[in-house]
């Protein structure tokens, strides 16, 4: 499973939103590790587009390059699939190929990347969006505002979001139906949560693990602290957008919506920070989960499908990945996180950024509409390795074959809950990360380890974020 490229990129999703950035704000990829390869296609006249590799195979890549000529037969087009381990090593070669005077013209840019291409790299797309508004209008219509809002900067969207993922969890009927359990309840609670992880823990073995998780931006701690009313860095809203949401959205759904997030000053040592990991260091105490490890959880499809672990938060990029791992349609369901003082949930969105070195900012404009186009993400989305931003393509016949039962639970972690936010990435997001997964493992060490981890957290977030990108 963990062999085949298609899982692999299956499991980019998993760390397409938060999996490690260390390497965004830097230019640190050396010169060998651009191949020829890499950046093909420099002088022949090509709109080209960069996306990671690995995360768009050679019938992804056909998909969107036929489908975009049909339309637009006098645009060369090439999409640049570089080769890269993950997200964090896909940003550091893009930013090299700027520094080196090859940069592409758009780059497919995920969550933790958003704001750092849009301070320093994008073109905001306000006049397009404004020019070319009655052909947009069924687009927005069909995207969550959450989506769009986390896809903006300082007044300004730079980017359509085409995929998002929440950490929803997902947990395996097999280990359920050992512990005598029903499948919890859409409002179920952290403590409902901890009583399901006692009851696996005794009818398992000793190699069991109830609750899994990854020490990372997404889907690791932060949505513990989501779900206790906080968050890593203080969180607003930028002023502006009103353009964008008068424009296109009702007025129940622009109501708060603002001109992007801002994450500002590190909270580490907020009393409900500590009190989210206070209560992840209880359960690792209790034996109710391991002490998260980084990566991108590149084992965990395996351990899960056979039922060695109960219970993992993951998005609807799983439900490809657990069918091609064998599961049956009926064997996992997928649940929203559960209730603590709020039931505020967590995503990470992609789409594609225009750059301000490109001198074909029209061409490229066009293919960012292209790649928003329902027709065009129900071919290149139809093996579920993600959740489509637009609303319209999760139905019943989408999820008949792979599952998970309740497939709507993707969707409405937007819809039903509007407060559910994107993962805290302002533009020292390299560095915040570093530092988040750097403490994180020591507070976990032990309950006592907690505050004293958190104090070193704080002073190095604050140090992060007093540093110029």
């Amino acid at each position: 499973m963990t062999d085949s490229h298609l899982t692999r990129r299956t499991l980019l999703r998993y760390g397409a939103y938060g999996a490690g950035a260390a390497s965004l704000a830097g230019t640190a990829a050396s010169w060998d590790r651009l191949t020829g390869a890499d950046i093909p296609g420099r002088d022949d006249g090509s709109l080209t587009v960069a996306t990671l590799g690995p995360a768009y195979g050679p019938e992804a890549i056909r998909t969107l390059t036929d489908g975009f000529k049909e339309l637009h037969p006098d645009i060369k087009l090439r999409i640049n699939a570089v080769q890269a381990v993950d997200w964090s090593d896909f940003f550091a070669k893009i930013l090299t190929q700027i520094a080196a005077g090859t940069a592409p013209d758009l780059v497919y840019v995920a969550t933790e990347g958003v704001q750092l291409f849009a301070q320093r790299l994008g073109v905001a797309l306000d006049k397009w969006v404004k020019r070319d508004a009655a052909e947009l209008r069924e687009y927005f219509a069909d995207v969550h505002p959450s989506l769009v809002e986390s896809m903006m900067y300082e007044g300004s969207l730079y980017q359509l979001p085409v995929e998002f993922n929440a950490a929803d969890m997902y947990l395996n009927h097999q280990v359920l139906k050992r512990a005598g359990a029903s499948f919890p309840a859409p409002d179920w609670t952290r403590d409902d949560f901890t009583a399901l992880l006692r009851d696996m823990k005794k009818s398992s073995g000793s190699q069991f693990t109830p609750y899994f998780w990854t020490n990372r931006l997404w889907g690791g701690v932060v949505p513990w602290l989501f779900a206790n009313g906080t968050n890593l860095l203080t969180e607003s809203k930028a002023p502006g957008g009103a353009w964008l949401w008068d424009g296109f959205y009702p007025a129940a759904d622009r109501s708060g919506r603002g001109g992007g997030f801002r994450w500002t000053t590190p909270q580490a040592t907020d009393a409900r920070v500590e009190e989210a990991y206070d209560y992840l260091a209880s359960l690792i105490q209790e034996d109710l989960c391991t002490r998260p490890e980084g990566g991108n959880g590149q084992n965990l499809v395996g351990v899960f499908s056979t039922g060695r672990v109960g219970v993992t938060p993951a998005g609807g990029f799983w439900a490809g990945g657990l069918h091609l791992a064998g599961m049956g349609a009926s064997d996992y369901d997928v649940q929203y996180f559960p209730r603590w003082r709020t039931q505020r949930m967590q995503f990470g969105a992609a789409g594609y950024a225009l750059l301000r070195t490109s001198k074909r900012q029209e061409e490229a404009w066009e293919f960012i509409k292209y790649a928003a186009r329902r027709d065009t993400l129900m071919r290149l989305f139809e093996t579920n390795q993600t959740t489509p931003a637009r609303r319209s393509m999760l139905d019943a016949a989408r999820y008949r074959e792979t599952g998970p039962q309740h497939w709507q639970v993707f969707y409405d972690t937007l819809d039903k809950f509007p407060d559910t936010g994107p993962i805290p990435a302002p533009p020292q997001v390299a560095e915040v990360e570093q530092v988040l997964l750097k403490h994180t493992g020591t507070a976990l060490a032990s309950r006592r380890a907690v505050a004293p981890a958190l104090r070193r957290m704080q002073s190095d977030l604050e140090k992060a974020m007093e540093r110029d990108v």
